[in-house]
């Protein structure tokens, strides 16, 4: 009997195979992950955090960035979608991901409160710019 083999993508077949997604994907050391929607108190609350960044952050160099920004995170190559991220860093400017926020903020949900809270920490302490990690409960 053989095992089933798992195909691995690389970062850059990844972001290739994601541009022309109809659904968005997360990447965790080659292997794609969909997503689920969210729902619509999930969406109001990660829209008023986002409002609130933006209008602290008018008038600086800060960007406000919200569900549709991948964020790379270099050690263990992952690709993640933060509900909200701030980036205030000018070397970080990649089109289509970032790599140096500042500020990650997700909304749990019953579906991603355990890997936001393991995972995705894990993961996102690896972050050297990094400086605030909200985990928000709907």
């Amino acid at each position: 009997m053989s095992a089933v083999q798992k195909i691995l993508l690389s970062p850059e077949e990844y972001l290739a195979g994601e541009a022309l997604a109809e659904f968005r994907h997360e990447y965790v050391a080659g292997e794609v992950y969909a997503m689920a929607g969210a729902s619509e108190r999930h969406n109001r609350i990660t829209l008023n955090i986002a409002f609130q960044l933006r209008a602290k952050a008018r008038g600086s160099q800060c960007g406000v960035f919200m569900n549709d920004m991948k964020l790379r995170i270099q050690q263990g190559e992952r690709f993640y979608y933060p509900d909200v991220m701030l980036g205030c860093s000018q070397e970080d400017s990649h089109e289509f991901y970032k790599d140096k926020p500042c500020l990650i903020a997700e909304v749990l949900s019953p579906s991603t409160e355990t890997t936001d809270r393991r995972e995705k920490w894990l993961a996102y302490a690896q972050i050297p710019s990094l400086h605030y990690y909200l985990l928000v409960e709907t």
